[in-house]
This record gives C-alpha cells, structure tokens and sequence, in this order.
C-alpha cells in the first residue's frame, strides 16, 4: 500500500464547533479560541438572564400574584438544571442511537430551549478545563487510530510468500 493511500484510509479527527481540529495538537489558537469561546458562553448567558429578568418584571408590572411568579422562577431553574446535566453528559459521551432515544429528545427539545441559560453555563465551565467535547473525541480518536494500524500492520506482507517460507524450514 502506498503512503498516499494509507494517509487516505487513516481515520481524520472530527472537528468540533468554534474549534474545527485544532484540539488534536492544541494548535491554531486553541488556547486564544478557548478563551474566546468561554466569554462568549458567558457573556450570552449573561444576555439571556437579563431578558428572563426583564419577563420576571413584566410579570411583576402585571400583578399576577406570587404563585405564579414562583411558577415561573421555579420552571427556569429546573429547565436550566436540565440542561445544564444533558449539556454536560453530551460532552463527556454519546448519546445512545436508539428510536426510543430520538423521541425523548423532540420531547425535550421545548425544556431545554427554556433551560437555554444552563446549556451555556455548561459551555463555559466546559471551555475552562478544554474544548466541549475534546476528551470524548480524543478517546474516539485514539481508539479509530489504534484499530487503522492494527488493520494496517496486520496486512503488511504477502501470506503466501510467509507460508512458503514455513514449509522450506520445516520440512
């Protein structure tokens, strides 16, 4: 096999959002791309707890009582826990592919579009420690990196020409 055509077979990183690949080698401005990701997150929730506040106040101005303005304080808290937890557990590892699963997820999809604040605060407290979702493709990598030479090396030779030359020895 051609080194040409062992490049091509070789498995290729996934590229991750706002990162593309350079969380291989942690090159390209990893480092400046982290930072930069992390005060996005932030800042973005911030922007999005100022608009729940601005709604908190407006229901304020309406007077619709205490009870639902607890209702209220209480469902965001909840969907952002949520989200926080699926956030953090999609980084860490895949999700299951069953049917069962894609419905649960259409099921959720309206929880965590409100519990969106602790989707980002997840982001952020990700973006500390490295690139959401680096480890779980690292491992992934690895492990594709690892099969490809196993299968490449095994195949080096001609097993005829290995089998002939057990047969000349031994005879």
């Amino acid at each position: 096999m051609s080194d040409e055509h062992q490049a091509a077979t070789a498995p290729r990183p996934e590229p991750i959002r706002f990162f593309g690949t350079t969380w291989v080698d942690h090159g390209g401005g990893y480092a400046l791309r982290r930072a930069g990701v992390a005060a996005g997150s932030l800042a973005a929730a911030a922007a999005g707890a100022l608009v729940l506040r601005l709604g908190y106040e407006g229901l304020a101005i309406a007077k619709v009582g205490g009870l639902v303005n607890a209702m209220v304080v209480v469902a965001f808290a909840v969907c952002s826990a949520i989200a926080f937890r699926r956030a953090w557990d999609g980084f860490v590892r895949r999700p299951a592919a069953a049917a069962t699963d894609a419905a649960a997820e259409r099921s959720m999809r309206s929880l965590l579009m409100i519990g969106f604040i602790g989707t980002l605060l997840a982001y952020f407290c990700r973006t500390l420690v490295e690139a959401p979702g680096e480890k779980l493709h690292r491992a992934e990598y690895e492990e594709a990196r690892t099969r490809h030479e196993r299968r490449r090396t095994a195949r080096t030779g001609n097993p005829a020409a290995r089998a002939s030359k057990r047969r000349r020895k031994h005879p």
